[in-house]
């Protein structure tokens, strides 16, 4: 199953929105460096969804607010 991603990092507080059965919005108090705004987006959504967070792949965009991930 592909999820779609919409991702703010540097807020306030952690949220999670869901806008459609495919598709959330997320927003982290993580930096977007090194990577820690998608690990961050991806722990939110895996304790929304009760699965592991290695059960999810980032599929596209890595360095873009808009994301595609796939839960295995």
């Amino acid at each position: 199953m592909f999820i779609k991603l919409k991702v703010h990092p540097g807020e306030r507080r952690d949220r999670i929105l869901k806008k459609a059965a495919d598709a959330y919005e997320i927003w982290t108090k993580a930096r977007p460096e090194r990577g820690l705004a998608n690990a961050s987006a991806i722990r939110l959504l895996s304790l929304t969804l009760g699965i592991d967070s290695k059960k999810i792949l980032l599929i596209k965009g890595a360095a873009s607010p808009a994301k595609i991930v796939k839960v295995i």
